[in-house]
Order: structure tokens, then sequence, then C-alpha cells
């Protein structure tokens, strides 16, 4: 039981005892105690005031005295300040836990609680790399499996490939139309950039397609249009030459992109596309070996991607697997009257009741959307697995969808609708901008991962001396750990909710909130116990002296841990398990840097009083499981030296 625990289920007993009232152990708020008051822990008495009809200073005072005499093994003293409870936990308890706890490969890991959790992450489609955006989805993704693990859940991790589609098409047909039969192997570049090559290829071509059809529309000529969509092109242009819309960029900016999308859809290329994909999913055998193909260009190097950067999965889910379940959901609400038909046999489902639109199910040709494919996954997942709760990790652009995605699962009765939950994440952006996946213009994830060793070269080679008994295999294993642990710690230091801007120099440093700080302080803990050696009685050893102040202040936070763990799962929030790990980095160096008048105060090598010594050892290998189990979390190795 953690002390946080242990202090609540005291106070539930105080409250009984003095008030003869029965409280919860969550009714119980504790906070760490301020800085600038003595103390470890706070408890907030305020609620408790209308049991006892008391001040707060007095119904804090009854209860810290009751504490005092009845859990003396616990609570050493206490002080109140306006209303709050700061209280002193013994230092026979801290001794013991760090006795107890400093050997201990699982600190911060609960025992298994029996439920199952499916993280669903990643989702790339296959016709471009995985991305910089692409990062924060996996690294955040995998962190919140690790967090949840360690939370005592069951976890599934699945990948969803986004293997079908007018986007896959696009590659497929720019390949057959501009490749000339170019392959992974005749022209040495990895699968998955060869089909992003074309990805690009095939917008480079509708771009240019487009353009004089723009200048027609802008100029009142419709003749590529007819329809509805003349009438739509009509009002567009007609409220560009509004003074007020003249003057408003946003508005021009809007208009001009709903036009360019009506061009876009019109070019030869396009129209082309669309009719390679009601061919793939009316199974034509030439399109469907085109797709098998280039898919397993793109799928082997996404492994390779994968396997370099510590994500790995237990599931991997196709949605051209899924999507024909979605079609017989589909049919069931048409069947149950929760869907209806339009004129053009296009599906939809009406949720301006719920205060949302009308959201289109099924295309009049036939062909799926992305709801339909996901309305599939979500049943093919619960009817695998029957897990509690399915986590989705995907940008925040997605938001709306998730919503509405939910919303019908419940309105066609599916056991998975009430476990549905959208962790929502901010998109990751460079110094200079963002990235566009149509214009070519995003940063892969593998030249980012490339950079990031290199520069941990340069910055490992500048800061330190190298070891005479490391090989070059070694070596590039350390640039590895170092320059991909600096990018993911990067990424998972900002709370999922925010957007957030990625400075690869930033992160790399070795001073700051980064994982190379973090890296540094495990790598001179390990390099001192090196140097120390096997110490014998370590085991059974548990200090009786007064601790020092940081001697204290480590055993605290390195206590705390269990606790942040169970914060970063309530907030889904790898961010938790950053700052915690930082600050126990930042506390480290302050114990190990102090000195006075020339001398450390807190040395384990120089340290003549072997109790001392001892304690100091048990206190840094502590320290450095805890780190190592912290960083763990975050999907980051940590080196044993730098």
């Amino acid at each position: 039981m953690s002390v946080v625990q242990s202090i609540r289920t005291a106070a539930v007993a105080a409250i009984k005892s003095l008030y003869n009232q029965d409280i919860a152990l969550a009714d119980v708020s504790i906070n760490v105690t301020k800085p600038e008051f003595q103390g470890e822990y706070t408890i907030v008495v305020f609620p408790f005031t209308k049991f006892s009809r008391q001040k707060p200073d007095e119904t804090a005072q009854n209860i810290g005295t009751w504490l005092a005499a009845h859990q003396p093994e616990l609570i050493a003293g206490f002080n109140v300040v306006k209303g709050f409870l700061n209280l002193d936990i013994n230092q026979d308890y801290w001794t013991a836990f760090l006795q107890d706890n400093y050997n201990n490969d699982n600190i911060g890991i609960q025992p298994s609680n029996g439920k199952r959790i499916m993280v669903e992450y990643s989702s790339p489609n296959t016709n471009k790399p995985l991305h910089l955006g692409h990062l924060r989805n996996n690294f955040l993704g995998y962190s919140i499996a690790e967090i949840l693990k360690a939370n005592g859940y069951e976890v599934i991790k699945t990948n969803l490939v986004n293997d079908r589609g007018i986007h896959i098409c696009k590659s497929m047909l720019a390949w057959q139309l501009f490749a000339h039969g170019d392959t992974p192997a005749s022209t040495g570049i990895k699968g998955d950039h060869l089909v992003g090559d074309y990805y690009v290829k095939f917008e480079s071509v509708v771009k240019e397609q487009a353009e004089p059809i723009i200048d027609r529309v802008l100029e009142n000529d419709f003749q590529d249009f007819e329809g509805a969509d003349v009438e739509k092109l009509t009002k567009l242009v007609t409220a560009l030459h509004k003074p007020e819309v003249k003057a408003d960029a946003d508005k021009t900016a809007k208009i001009m992109g709903d036009i360019k999308e009506m061009a876009r859809n019109k070019t030869e290329i396009m129209q082309q596309a669309k009719i390679m994909l009601q061919q793939w999913e009316a199974g034509n055998p030439e399109v469907r070996h085109l797709w098998e193909t280039m898919n397993s260009w793109v799928y082997e190097g996404f492994e390779k991607t994968y396997k370099r950067l510590g994500i790995d999965f237990d599931k991997m889910y196709y949605e051209s697997d899924t999507y024909l379940l979605g079609k017989d959901l589909v049919a069931d609400g048409l069947a149950k009257s929760v869907l209806f038909k339009k004129e053009d046999n296009s599906v939809w489902i009406d949720l301006t009741a719920d205060g949302l639109d009308e959201k289109l199910l099924l295309r009049g040709d036939g062909t799926s959307v992305y709801m339909t494919q996901d309305l599939g996954t979500a049943r093919l997942k619960y009817n695998d697995y029957h897990m509690e709760q399915s986590i989705y990790v995907v940008a925040d652009e997605q938001n709306y969808h998730f919503k509405v995605l939910q919303l019908i699962l419940e309105k066609l009765g599916e056991p998975s609708a009430p476990g549905i939950f959208h962790l929502s994440y901010g998109m990751v952006e460079l110094p200079h901008g963002r990235m566009k996946s149509r214009e070519g213009t995003v940063v892969d994830a593998d030249d980012m991962a490339e950079e990031m060793v290199n520069t941990a070269k340069e910055a490992t080679e500048k800061a330190f001396q190298r070891y005479n008994d490391i090989t070059e295999a070694e070596l590039q294993g350390l640039y590895e750990t170092i320059g991909l642990g600096a990018m993911k710690f990067f990424l998972l230091r900002v709370d999922p909710k925010k957007k957030m801007i990625f400075n690869p120099e930033e992160s790399i440093e070795l001073q700051g909130f980064t994982g190379p700080f973090i890296q540094y302080a495990h790598a001179r803990i390990k390099s001192i116990l090196r140097e120390v050696g096997p110490v014998e009685g370590l085991e059974n050893f548990r200090y009786n002296g007064e601790l020092l102040p940081l001697e204290k202040e480590l055993i605290v936070l390195n206590e705390q841990f269990s606790g942040v763990v169970a914060e970063a799962h309530r907030e889904m929030s790898p961010s938790v398990i950053a700052n915690y790990v930082f600050q126990l980095a930042q506390v480290f160096n302050s114990f190990y840097a102090e000195k006075v008048e020339g001398v450390y105060t807190y040395s384990v090598l120089r340290e003549e009083n072997q109790d001392k010594k001892k304690l100091r050892l048990q206190l840094i290998t502590l320290t450095a499981r805890t780190i190592r189990q912290g960083m763990k979390l975050l999907g980051i190795n940590v080196p044993e030296r730098m």
C-alpha cells in the first residue's frame, strides 16, 4: 500500500472515530505539501467541516492529533496552515520502503485486475511512408498501452491499416501510368517510399489538370460540370466578387478551396482513380493483383520502420477485411429503419435530433466510406476480444468522426459502443510550419529517425570521452538509444491534447527538459555503482539514523512513482510520466552535485560512514530502477553509460 493510500485509510478511521461519519477513501483529498511548509503530504480538511461543525483549523487540529496518537508508525507529526493539515511521515516508513524496494525490478507495476483494454494506434495508409505525425501517434499509443499494463490491465495493441480506398488507388494508378515497372528491388528505394512517391506524382498531375478547369470556372465557364454542381459553382464565383468577401482573406481562401476541390474531382486522372476503386471493390483480378503487390512493398517498409522505433502490435487489422462487415451493419441499419436511402441510392443516418447532422455511410455507387469500415472494424474487434474499452489513438481532426461513430454504434445496438474511447491528440508541426502529404512536404519518419541518431552521435562525441573498451557496434547502439529516446521524449512530454512544435535540435540537448538529460542521470548512477562494486549485506540493511534533506526527498519522490503511474492512466497522458522522471533526474543531480566548502554532501564513493554509504547505495539503486521503469513506460531505453 502506498503512503497516500495509507494516509487515506487512516483519515477515514479518524473521521469515523471523531465524528461517527462513514466516508469513502476517494473522499479524502491529499496533495504533496508545498515546499514552503513542513511535511510531505497535506490533507484538505474543508469537506469534513460539515461533519465536525468546527472551523477548518480546529477540524485539522483534531484530525492531526488523532492520527499522531493512533497511527504513530505512519504519522510522526503535523502542522496546520489555514485549514490544511500538513503531515510529517515517520522516517521509519521511508527507510522501510527503501529497503523493500531498492532492488525491485517491478516498482510501480500493479497486479492484474482481470480487465481487458484494446489500444489501436499507428493506422497508416498504404499509399505513403510513415511521417512525423505518425511518430507522435505511434509513441503515444505504445506508451499508453504500457501505462495500462502497468496499472494491471491486459492490453491488446492493434494496428488498423488503411489499405483500401481512393487514396490507395491514387498511388496505384500513378504507378501504372508513370513507373515503367519500377520496384523497390530495381530502384533500391524502400517500398513505402517508392509507393509514396507515386502518390505525390498523382497529386501533381491532378493539380496540373485542375488548373485550366479552375481558370474556366473563375471566368463563369462551367462546361466541365452539370446539374447541382453548376448551381453551386455559380454561387461560389458570385460570392468571390462581393466586397465583404474580397476584404476577408479567410473567406476568400475557403471559397477558393471549395472550387479547387470540385475542379480536382473533375480531372481525368481523378475520374480514372474512382473507376479503379470501383474495379477493386468489384474484385477485378488485375487491379487486385497490383494492389497486393504494392501493399506488400509498403508492409515491408513499415516493418523496418516499426522495428527501428521499437513499436510493436499484438494484432493487425486491415480495412480490406472490415469494410464488408461495415456494409453488413449498414444493411442491418436499413432493415431496422435506423438508416435511410437518398434518391441516388446513398445510405445515410440522421443525427440532427442528437445535435449533429446527417452522415453518409455508403455512396450511391455502393462503395464504402471511412465510417463504413470503422463500423465493421468495431464489430470485428469486439467479437475477437470482448474488451471493456477500445481506445482509438487518432488526431483531434477526427473528434467529430469518433463522436458520430460511437453514436451510430449505440443506435445500431452494438455491444462495443459503451467502450469506445477516442484518445485525441494535437497535430505536430516543425518550427517552419505544417506538413502536407499531397504536396510531398511531410517529414519522413525514417529520415527524422536517421537525423536524430546522427545528431546524437555528434553531441555524444563532443560532450563525452570515449570509453576504450566500447565497440563500434555498441557505440551505434548508444547513438540509437540517445537519438530515438530524445525524439520520443520530446513528443511525449507534451500533454496529448495540445498541439506541439517538434524541435529536433532542442530535443537532443543534454541540459533541460529532454530525454538525454534523464538518460545521462541514469548512466551517471550506473557508473557510481560499477565503481563501488558489490556490497555485502545491502539487501538486509535498513538505515536507522537521521535522513538528510535530499536523501529524504529522493526516497519520497521514488515512493510517489506508483501514484504517478496511476495518474498517467487517469489522465491518459504519458506526459505525466515524462514530467515525473525529469523531476526525479533533477533531484538526483542536485543530490549528486551538492557541495559544502568543497566537500560533496551526499557522496557515495567517499562516504566513510558505512551505514550512510549503504543508505545512499540503496537510494541511487532505487532511483536508477525508477528512472528505467518510467522511461520504459514511454518506450525509451536508458544506457548503462554515456
